[in-house]
């Protein structure tokens, strides 16, 4: 029997049914690509991809980080200190270094995962992390951890608030914690011109680091904005303390100082870092009964009542956080009572 032609209409009906059906695919292919593309964040910084002696060679890395991330492993104490602010939880860290005041931003059963310096590898790739944060102390670790899960640099590049903010904004995206984000920067830049409107008047400082018994003169951080001097320039560059000298580094010839100093400087105000309390240093003595003798006694600071004692795991091991740099600003406050 010769087949039957098939009506024209159905034949066009069937032709829009499939072209239809194909666009609906089209459509649920880029709908999938967009969703997928807004499941994650991206983090771009220039990364020291030069052997731990070797002069600096920077490369630009970019990293796609999940939203929403279950498992988190954090070796910066600053990052740790923002994801607990921002409603966010740490799966694993290197507990020994997790200070008091950040307890509650881990996972009851948050493991170990090592030291600031060397990664547990194996715990770590077991736990089957979706994101590690380093910084810092553990920067060194980018190369093997990144070969476990998304690894992001988040240690200090710019300014302390320009760090500040670049941080917590791009945790407040990765937690969906966008807003929450903005609120605290805003909070932490506010409370930071109320402290150097504070200081703008207190006559001259001097930061001063203790440690077995002997003092360290910290400097403003200078062209070291990024670095090391970074921690020490704080109470300068940050909170607007005017140095008792112009230059701290030259006119210390480095930064060990002798008690001395301090009386032939004569600054207003002596702003105090313990550096043996923030690491636990045993059997130290105390900044403050390093500090109580004769000599320092002699000083505007001492006979004034202004020498101050910064909280020393603030300004030393977590600066950078959200909660911490609040405890920063109150002890910068603290002159004003």
């Amino acid at each position: 029997m010769p087949r039957t032609a098939r009506p024209l209409a159905a034949t066009a009906l069937s032709l829009s049914a499939l072209l239809a059906l194909t666009a609906c695919g089209e459509d649920a292919a880029v709908d999938t690509a967009a969703a997928d593309e807004a499941a994650t964040v991206s983090f771009t910084w220039d990364r020291n991809t030069a052997a731990e002696d070797a002069d600096p060679a920077y490369e630009e890395t970019t990293v796609e980080v999940p939203k929403d991330p279950e498992t988190i492993v954090v070796f910066d104490m600053a990052a740790l200190d923002t994801i607990g602010a921002l409603g966010g939880e740490v799966s694993g860290a290197p507990l020994d270094s997790v200070p008091d005041h950040l307890q509650d931003s881990l996972a009851e059963d948050a493991f170990n995962a090592g030291t600031l310096f060397e990664a547990d590898l194996v715990e770590i790739e077991a736990q089957q992390p979706d994101l590690i944060v380093i910084g810092g102390r553990s920067s060194a670790l980018y190369e093997d951890l990144s070969e476990i899960a998304p690894t992001v640099d988040l240690g200090m590049r710019g300014s302390f608030t320009e760090t500040l903010e670049r941080n917590a904004t791009f945790l407040g995206e990765v937690l969906g914690a966008e807003d929450e984000a903005a609120a605290a920067v805003e909070e932490i830049e506010a409370g930071i011109a109320e402290a150097r409107q504070v200081t703008a008047d207190a006559g001259t400082g001097l930061g001063l680091m203790v440690s077995g018994g002997r003092l360290s003169a910290m400097a403003p951080a200078g062209d070291d904005a990024s670095g090391r001097g970074a921690r020490g320039g704080l109470i300068y560059d940050t909170f607007g303390v005017q140095p008792v000298v112009e230059d701290i580094e030259a006119a210390t010839h480095g930064e060990p100082v002798s008690f001395e100093f301090l009386l032939e400087t004569n600054p207003d105000h002596l702003w105090v870092v313990d550096r043996d309390a923030a690491t636990s240093a045993e059997g130290a003595q105390a900044a403050a009964q390093v500090l109580d003798n004769e000599i320092v006694a002699q000083t505007t600071a001492a006979q004034e009542g202004q020498i101050h004692h910064l909280d020393p795991v603030a300004w030393y091991v977590v600066f950078g956080g959200i909660e911490t740099a609040q405890i920063m600003i109150d002890d910068v406050l603290q002159i004003a009572d």
